[in-house]
């Protein structure tokens, strides 16, 4: 599943192969054909490991007492992957895009619901601080990071990730609220 999710991201689903699948895990093309029976399938399981990565962050910041400091840490975890950025965009959000110009549907619901588990827990910590409109604040926190991916893969400039993310850290230590939880 890691082998898919990360050769998806870069190459996109189209053009992503189970043989590329296969050459990225090094096991026999059979071996994942076991397993993935089709291209959507392969895709699902992409999505799933993109799900289980955001857990595994999330959870991961979970330990910190402070949910602004969470939501620094997102932001700072985003700037961290800004070469990946540059060169692929977002894995999740870019799959969402190349998925809903399918005609065939269902799997770009599913990567809408991979970033709803984003937007979820961005609105958790922005109520965690008492702030108003914490959904409205989390589509800004994460809609920034989707345009500021997108801007850096299209520029092939890092630095965008860079610069924004020192934005939304300033941002976040502007907003009221209160801090602890």
């Amino acid at each position: 599943m890691a082998a898919a999710a990360e050769v998806v991201h870069q190459q996109g689903a189209e053009r992503t192969t189970i043989a590329d699948i296969a050459r990225a895990a090094d096991v026999p093309v059979g071996n994942v054909y076991y397993y993935f029976k089709t291209k959507d399938e392969l895709v699902a399981a992409a999505l799933a490991e993109h799900a289980r990565h955001l857990r595994d962050l999330t959870e991961r910041l979970e330990r910190l007492p402070d949910p602004r400091e969470r939501l620094k840490g997102l932001v700072e975890t985003w700037v961290g992957g800004r070469d990946l950025a540059a060169r692929y965009g977002c894995p999740t959000g870019t799959l969402a895009a190349e998925l809903d110009k399918r005609d065939e549907g269902g799997l770009d619901a599913e990567a809408g619901r991979v970033i709803r588990l984003l937007l979820d827990w961005v609105e958790r910590q922005f109520r965690e601080l008492g702030l108003p409109e914490p959904d409205g604040l989390a589509l800004t926190l994460v809609g920034a990071y989707q345009g500021m991916s997108l801007l850096a893969n299209a520029l092939r400039d890092p630095a965008i990730m860079t610069r924004e993310g020192a934005r939304l850290v300033g941002w976040l230590d502007s907003l009221g609220g209160s801090s602890g939880a």
